[in-house]
């Protein structure tokens, strides 16, 4: 059986907190050339390149992101065993790492990841905003447990994942009362000409929207378009235009931004999937999630 070199990995993790080599020496008490010299050891024991040295400040590699992650939770682990012996607490909520896609509604993913925090077993939620298809390629190396977003995994995609329906909704059209109360009435016909927030067109929401205008015949006129949805939201909270948001949070949309229906519509629909590596849901935060959004927010 092989063993890994704990020292080296410390020294690994330590390098890998600090940034560079020097300023873990300083840390570790030993000499750079020393540190140099064990960091790549253990890279030839593991047969894998750990950081990028093509750049001043030292980068982790793919598989050096990988490493990291099971380093910190073995010296955590470490760090929680003294605890324990010393009869210091050491309970520490697990952690859940969540990739969320920068389209989707900030509303709808605090109701989808609420569950998780009101688990008997405490669990630490961190979370990482960016593109889905970035967010993607962490999943695939560990970095994250799942990636909540508005639309499934391509066919085509590179990354080998599973996609979980957490559920559907129509859509609802808000804006302040003095612009809902002029284009309530005959909606959506009324939406003809009306000051309308979109969000910008590489979203499905935008595209669906699109399509649905060109179905019933109206063209709204475009005030703003936005990446954000929540200063999307913003805008339309001031009276700059009406907006369109999921159904299945409309009561947290009217209280949040102080706004009124102008309209609903079941043929638009919003989806919602957590994609994971898992074929089959196991982590308990992650099932604690998808069986909240069926039961609850979707049901």
């Amino acid at each position: 059986m092989e063993w890994i070199n704990y020292h080296h990995l410390l020294y690994f993790w330590v390098v890998a907190k600090e940034g560079t080599v020097t300023r873990a020496a300083e840390v570790l008490r030993l000499r750079q050339p020393t540190v140099s010299e064990q960091l790549k050891t253990l890279e030839n024991s593991l047969g894998e390149q750990l950081f990028d040295r093509s750049r001043r400040r030292l980068s982790l590699t793919d598989s050096g992101r990988l490493v990291y992650r099971y380093a910190d939770e073995i010296f955590r682990l470490g760090q929680e065993l003294q605890d324990t012996l010393a009869g210091r607490p050491s309970g520490r909520p697990a952690k859940l790492r969540v990739g969320v896609s920068d389209v989707v509604p900030k509303l709808i993913l605090h109701r989808l990841l609420e569950p998780a925090l009101r688990m008997e077993e405490p669990v630490q939620i961190v979370c990482r905003e960016d593109k889905t298809e970035r967010l993607l390629a962490e999943l695939s190396v560990s970095d994250l447990d799942l990636v909540l977003a508005d639309s499934p995994l391509g066919g085509q995609a590179r990354v080998r994942a599973f996609n979980h329906l957490l559920g559907e909704c129509g859509v609802t059209f808000f804006a302040v009362d003095k612009l809902a109360k002029a284009h309530r009435r005959e909606f959506p016909a009324s939406l003809d000409n009306a000051p309308l927030l979109l969000p910008t067109d590489n979203t499905l929401l935008r595209r669906s929207l699109e399509h649905w205008f060109d179905a019933i015949g109206v063209r709204p006129r475009v005030i703003g378009e936005f990446e954000d949805s929540a200063l999307l939201k913003q805008f339309g909270q001031h009276g700059e235009g009406i907006f369109a948001g999921p159904s299945a949070v409309e009561a947290e949309i009217i209280d949040q931004c102080g706004v009124r229906v102008v309209g609903r519509t079941d043929r638009i629909v919003e989806r919602f999937y957590a994609i994971t590596v898992e074929r089959r849901i196991k982590h308990p935060a992650v099932r604690a999630i998808s069986d909240a959004a069926h039961d609850g927010i979707f049901g």
